[in-house]
């Protein structure tokens, strides 16, 4: 089993990568594997299309997904939310009926705007939302105040439990019989008439 950690900061062992990181040490002592991939300043120096087909080729045999990213004017990142818009496009059948989750870090404040961009690609795609025990967030300025964020940490530790469970039960409903859903042709609406 595995689950793919996307970074979406333009540091790449900043706060955001401190929390995937004890995210992915759950993961781990539960027997499932984490790859991680960071954006950085990739997604507008011209290499997103490399990175778009090495995420959609990872999600192909992945369980699920971990999007981070930290608040940058209230909101996720610039090149995270590009690099969504294009996954979200490229990789739909990759993506769908996975469980995902997503996480973000602050110095203050934008948290839970910042996971309502995140989620709702989740929405959007038929993806089983995993929560924590709180809004999946951990604050500080810096991954040594992060990690002094023992509420924070905690958090992510149970993101990680909750993926864990979550992607089993997946697997032992499969093993057991039980049918993914369909995806039903989408029907298109406006109301302009």
């Amino acid at each position: 089993m595995k689950v793919v950690l996307i970074n979406g900061s333009r540091r790449e062992q900043g706060c955001t990568y401190t929390s995937l990181m004890e995210i992915s040490k759950v993961l781990k002592s539960e027997g499932i594997d984490t790859e991680l991939f960071f954006l950085g300043v990739k997604v507008i120096d011209g290499h997103i299309s490399e990175l778009l087909d090495k995420v959609e080729e990872a999600m192909k045999d992945a369980d699920g997904i971990i999007i981070g990213s930290p608040v940058y004017f209230a909101s996720p990142t610039g090149e995270l939310i590009s690099f969504l818009d294009r996954l979200f496009m490229k990789a739909n059948a990759s993506l769908k009926f996975k469980p995902a989750a997503a996480i973000t870090t602050a110095r203050r404040a934008g948290t839970t705007a910042t996971l309502d961009v995140i989620h709702k690609y989740f929405l959007y795609n038929q993806m089983p939302i995993v929560s924590s025990r709180y809004w999946s967030m951990a604050f500080g300025n810096s991954p040594e105040e992060v990690v002094r964020d023992e509420e924070g940490m905690q958090i992510m530790q149970t993101v990680g439990k909750n993926m864990a469970w979550i992607v089993k039960s997946i697997a032992a409903g499969k093993a057991a019989g039980v049918k993914q859903p369909v995806a039903e042709p989408r029907i298109s609406t406006n109301f302009i008439r």
